[in-house]
């Protein structure tokens, strides 16, 4: 029987996710149910540029087609006349209620349809595909090959020891981020803890990442502006454990299995947390992270760690 005959068939999937990496992490536990459930499909992507990268070894995903958010509508009629070329057996779309609906498909799943699952993102995402049947939530996931895993070693061959503390002192928001100050403080408090620190960032955390690293009384490789998102993941799988502000960092080293701590100030943490099972989380006081003391979060890296 083929696929457009029986409902429980698809060979042709599209999953459309979302921008942030962070975000696009989160959308990762669906993109696995749909290969358990549909386990001979390959799955087309519709991602955007910097944020695919996260799928890029993936060894059941399809196609990856990029929708560029500075496009504005002329790139939004591209993208659907370049999708529109495939008919789907199922589309399901975490981003838009709008976009599904423009393709060509046999079924389609979006959040207008969602069932209540929980206030987590990863939750949310799970709703969409409720219809499915499969209830069971898996982790976050990150791909990694030989080369990458070979790549993080050659980076971290100066630290001595095997425990590592991995440092994501940016974010993409002030207010998003714990002084560096305080980093330095907690570097200290856990010199006992730790055989080294790995520093981690895009280009524009370089400077800050620096501050941190200024006299460190561990061991120290900074690698901030100097990895693609693989390459810090493959980082983050060789750490002990990372702390970090809300950001894409936290969520890469869950999704690899490494325990983590996010430091929040604003924002939702019941919502927006890594997801997993040795994710924590610490709120400041006021949503202020100036309020947040470098005891506290130590004595939490203590437990997690």
């Amino acid at each position: 029987m083929n696929a457009a005959r029986n409902p429980n068939m698809a060979h042709s999937i599209l999953l459309i996710t979302l921008s942030n990496i962070g975000d696009a992490v989160m959308t990762t536990p669906v993109l696995e149910v749909l290969h358990r459930r549909y386990p001979e499909a390959l799955i087309d992507l519709v991602a955007d540029r910097r944020s695919s990268e996260v799928f890029t070894h993936c060894p059941y995903r399809g196609r990856i087609v990029f929708k560029e958010k500075r496009a504005g509508w002329r790139g939004t009629l591209q993208l659907v006349r370049a999708l529109r070329r495939t008919r789907y057996d199922l589309i399901v779309d975490l981003r838009t209620d709008g976009l599904a609906y423009l393709l060509r498909a046999r079924r389609r799943l979006t959040k207008r349809h969602r069932q209540a699952h929980g206030p987590h993102a990863v939750e949310q995402h799970m709703g969409v595909i409720a219809a499915l049947g499969d209830t069971e939530i898996p982790p976050t996931h990150i791909w990694l090959t030989q080369q990458l895993e070979h790549a993080a070693a050659q980076h971290l061959q100066t630290l001595p020891g095997t425990r590592w503390l991995a440092l994501g002192p940016g974010a993409n928001w002030e207010p998003k981020i714990w002084p560096a100050a305080s980093f330095r403080d907690l570097i200290a408090q856990l010199a006992d803890t730790f055989d080294g620190i790995i520093l981690l960032g895009g280009p524009g955390d370089a400077e800050r990442c620096a501050r941190v690293a200024q006299d460190c009384p561990l061991p120290c490789v900074n690698l901030a502006g100097q990895t693609g998102l693989l390459d810090a993941a493959a980082v983050l799988a060789r750490a002990t454990v990372f702390v970090g502000n809300d950001s894409g960092l936290g969520h890469l080293a869950s999704a690899v299995g490494t325990p983590t701590l996010t430091l929040f100030g604003p924002g939702q943490p019941e919502r927006y947390r890594p997801w997993g099972e040795h994710a924590r989380w610490l709120t400041s006081v006021e949503n202020d992270l100036q309020h947040l003391s470098a005891a506290d979060v130590a004595a939490d890296v203590r437990r997690t760690s």
